[in-house]
């Protein structure tokens, strides 16, 4: 039997096919634009996406027995508001994940409806990047589109609209958007009459291993399916990447180094920590997580080494880099080029680097990225153990765990061992095991998860460089705070 995962990307959809067995039959990517129509903003048409997965899913089964195909998974890309008017249309182009645009509705909901009320109904206070502040930038800004919402959808419960004609979408990725009593597993009245939505605009609830339905019996010609595929609730795409991990049961960790970078650490329990810093989300099958987001991880090295240095070969800029010469006197770099998430909360923070000097080599600002990288993921890191969680190793997966010299500065830096998996391929994975789940062909995802996630390599932490980056990460934690009043200023600047 065959089960197809989807992973909604920022810059392109991957689908795979998956075996029963969790094998990889067959993979395609499909790419996409993002519009970035002033600085800050990112937003993409919600067509777009729809088009490359009709695409995709044709070239993916072509040549294979589609007959064979049973359930199909959606995982993909947080927070992006979809909005469909009495007619499904789409009415505007989906705000996204990483757009900064709605910085002042973030201060209305944290400092005047209150961070602590606000944490109350949710279990998290407001990020620039979640969807209800989206929502009070559109009711402001363009109050005739926001007239017409019939529908409001999270991106990748719109590939499963379009294919089932259900609006619906699962916990964890209701869970980003601020709309959702986390630890009740419900929308919240009050959140929504502060937005001015109500509960009738929301898809229904789901667990991402829940059927949301079968393929419409026309989409499924076009797409060349059989007819009766399922197609699960799915997840967003760090709960379906930690699916595919393995990363399922109280006591694990996933950490994920995509365009932006997540430690993702599975609860049986709901729990919020002091300050906020990290998410409170839902899980699957009536799991919680806390998540930690930084919003530049990999993306950081395709702006150095490919935009800054014209470098489409990563491998040979990091070949000069010696990972044992680590002192505290190299340069520094803050990721922060799309503001920050966990655990700053700040839109204005840019990226920055720090102690240059005339005799700098470009290999000292290429480990310079990757280190910077690995910090901010130890900042999220070090929130959760003052919780007193502790994290030991953790699975690691994503574009940027490629890199061998990343592997090992973020294994050092955050003293824990890495688990490497056999196959890792993402959101897409995961969203595929929670198909076989909804197609009831496993009995549940942690079971699913320990069949199909297999360990090939364990990265450990040198004892020497975790000294060293000891040192060093208590200079670069000294640089955000240092910096944020010129960031301050210079957003202060650029709005005057």
């Amino acid at each position: 039997m065959y089960y197809i995962g989807i992973d909604l990307g920022t810059s392109a959809v991957k689908l795979l096919l998956v075996r029963e067995d969790g094998g990889i039959e067959n993979t395609v990517s499909k790419a996409y634009p993002v519009e970035y129509p002033h600085p800050g903003w990112s937003q993409q048409d919600p067509r777009v996406w729809w088009d490359a997965v009709r695409a995709g899913v044709r070239e993916l089964i072509a040549g294979r027995d589609a007959a064979l195909v049973r359930g199909i998974g959606c995982g993909g890309q947080m927070h992006g508001l979809v909005v469909l008017d009495a007619d499904d249309a789409v009415i505007r182009p989906c705000i996204l994940w990483n757009d900064g645009r709605t910085e002042a509705e973030v201060a209305y909901l944290n400092e005047e409806i209150g961070r602590d009320r606000i944490s109350s109904l949710t279990g998290n206070i407001a990020f620039a990047g979640f969807t209800a502040p989206k929502l009070l930038w559109m009711r402001a800004h363009e109050p005739g589109e926001f007239a017409r919402i019939a529908k409001i959808m999270l991106p990748k419960d719109y590939l499963s609209y379009q294919l089932t004609g259900v609006h619906a979408t699962d916990f964890s990725d209701a869970s980003g958007t601020l709309l959702l009593d986390v630890e009740h597993r419900r929308w919240s009245t009050e959140m929504l009459d502060i937005c001015g939505v109500s509960e009738k605009q929301m898809p229904a609830l789901l667990d991402g291993a829940d059927a949301i339905g079968t393929v419409d019996p026309n989409v499924a010609r076009q797409l060349g399916l059989p007819p009766g595929v399922t197609v699960a609730a799915g997840a967003g795409d760090n709960a379906a990447a930690a699916v595919g991990c393995g990363a399922v049961a109280s006591g694990s960790c996933n950490i994920s180094l995509g365009t932006s970078g997540t430690v993702f650490i599975p609860s049986d329990s709901f729990r919020v920590d002091a300050q906020n810093a990290l998410h409170s989300f839902d899980y699957i099958e009536g799991r919680f997580h806390l998540m930690g987001c930084i919003l530049s991880a990999a993306s950081c090295s395709g702006w150095f080494l490919g935009d800054i240095l014209r470098s489409e070969d990563f491998d040979a800029q990091e070949r000069p880099v010696d990972p044992s010469r680590v002192s505290s006197d190299l340069p520094y770099f803050l990721p922060y080029l799309m503001g920050e998430r966990s655990p700053h909360n700040d839109t204005s923070a840019r990226g920055a680097f720090i102690g240059l000097r005339a005799d700098t080599p470009r290999s000292d600002m290429v480990r310079a990225v990757r280190e910077g990288v690995a910090f901010a993921i130890r900042d999220c890191v070090d929130v959760a153990r003052a919780e007193g969680i502790e994290i030991r190793r953790s699975t690691l997966c994503g574009g940027g765990a490629r890199s061998a010299l990343m592997r090992q500065i973020l294994a050092s830096v955050l003293d824990i061992d890495l688990d490497l998996l056999q196959t890792e391929q993402g959101p897409g994975y995961g969203a595929a095991a929670l198909a076989m789940v909804a197609c009831k062909d496993q009995r549940d995802v942690q079971t699913c998860a320990r069949d199909i996630a297999r360990i090939k390599e364990t990265v450990s932490p040198d004892p020497e460089l975790t000294g060293a980056y000891e040192q060093r990460y208590r200079i670069w934690r000294q640089l955000y705070p240092a910096l944020r009043p010129i960031y301050r200023e210079m957003g202060e600047s650029h709005e005057g």
